[in-house]
């Protein structure tokens, strides 16, 4: 099949996949969608055969084209027998012998926890900071990279579209506890929810989060009997942090807290889709409905909104959805990358993101440190230099690094994938 074909048919279907919503002045929202995804696909096209033209007729060949370029999709879309391909995968990383030297982190027992040691390391740089959005697009990347080449994975990343199941993420094809999901929620146990708490040296004041429909152990589905080796780090109050600063052997089950109230506060269809693509197009903060003025937002308007304040109740949908999930070591800033379910999480935010950077992408491909999520620490605290795409993404001991400017691009450099 062309790829054009491919990428109308596949961007379709996200229109016809989202929940209806009311008509608003201007037409549906799904109207409004459908035409912002054919201005998505109609760039993304342009883009990828222009650029395989202009570096033909230099005599050269584009590492990303028509033929090679490979497609992520939504985790529920994949047929039984591929959810199960790529449950075995992250199961067979699981039992891989960890890279990361025992000086470095006593804890980490597997291929699976060298890239949460990684995530543990680095987490005051990399979040609410310029290198954010690249460090957790490669991390991901590299992370699919592993299951491929390393555990025979055959299909690529997939995401969790969690406008799709907002109502009941608990009953989701993730978390609904059968042999295709990535395990079950946590057995219900009464309790308040979870209370956030600053890391040390970090500004705001504690938060107090809803519950879930879980917070106990996960006893059905894959990943039932998953031990957790590392962490927790901190984050939630009443919660001591593991041996070594999390970076010891603490061994434990599996804990979630999986339920609709997080997801629906902040990533519902509305709250994604209208205010992660923009506020101004579907006036759900201003008296617009023009998706003209989608090209008006920048990087620092986005951030905004889809990491929210932190340490407000503003988290957001990046925030709403790991407290989503919650539980150990989902609920663990530091340690979250524990529960196979996070990689999903992330496959959305980088979808939302690439798509977001397709709607102008001679900008936004460049488009890196706006605001004060653009500086080299958390939020700009302490005040520092703004990020530069010369800057390096390091993986540790997890996988190859790189800068952020070599992935500022899913078409470009050692990318070439696309999300459907």
């Amino acid at each position: 099949m062309r790829v054009s074909s491919l990428l109308t048919a596949a961007l379709a279907s996200l229109v016809l996949a989202q929940p209806h919503v009311a008509p608003r002045e201007g037409g549906s929202e799904e109207q409004q969608v459908a035409k912002l995804i054919e201005e998505i696909k109609a760039d993304v096209l342009q883009s990828l055969h222009q650029r395989e033209e202009t570096m033909r007729k230099r005599g050269e060949q584009a590492s990303c084209n028509a033929r090679n370029i490979v497609f992520r999709r939504e985790y529920g879309s994949l047929s039984k027998q591929e959810r199960l391909n790529y449950i075995e995968a992250v199961k067979c990383l699981q039992k891989l012998p960890t890279r990361t030297p025992q000086s470095v982190a006593a804890g980490a027992k597997s291929r699976f926890d060298d890239f949460v040691v990684v995530h543990i390391q680095q987490t005051l740089d990399i979040h609410f900071s310029g290198v954010f959005q690249p460090w957790h697009r490669w991390f991901l990347h590299r992370y699919e990279k592993a299951l491929r080449e390393e555990c025979g994975y055959e299909g690529y990343q997939p995401y969790w579209d969690w406008a799709k199941y907002h109502t009941a993420p608990e009953k989701s094809p993730i978390f609904n506890g059968d042999a295709y999901s990535l395990g079950g929620n946590g057995d219900f146990i009464p309790h308040q929810g979870p209370v956030i708490v600053p890391p040390a040296g970090v500004g705001g004041g504690n938060i107090q989060l809803p519950a879930g429909v879980g917070g106990g152990f996960v006893t059905a589905g894959p990943f039932a009997n998953m031990t957790i080796n590392l962490g927790p780090v901190g984050g939630l109050e009443g919660t001591a942090p593991g041996p070594d600063g999390g970076l010891g052997y603490n061994p434990r089950r599996l804990k979630r807290d999986v339920g609709p109230a997080m997801n629906t506060r902040y990533a519902n269809y509305t709250t994604v889709l209208s205010k992660m693509a923009g506020s101004w197009a579907f006036g759900t903060e201003a008296n617009t409905s023009s998706v003209d003025l989608l090209f008006k937002p920048d990087i620092a308007s986005y951030r905004l909104l889809s990491e929210g304040v932190p340490y407000t109740i503003e988290i957001g949908p990046h925030g709403g959805i790991h407290y989503t999930i919650s539980g150990d070591p989902g609920g663990d800033l530091f340690t979250s990358p524990g529960d196979p379910a996070f990689w999903v999480h992330h496959g959305m935010m980088d979808r939302m993101w690439t798509f977001w950077q397709a709607l102008d992408p001679k900008k936004r491909h460049s488009e890196l440190s706006g605001g004060n999520y653009g500086h080299i620490t958390w939020a700009n605290s302490p005040p520092s230099r703004k990020a530069l795409l010369s800057d390096p993404i390091n993986m540790g001991y997890a996988a190859e690094s790189t800068t952020i400017g070599e992935v500022m691009d899913t078409l470009g450099g050692p990318l070439c994938y696309f999300y459907i």
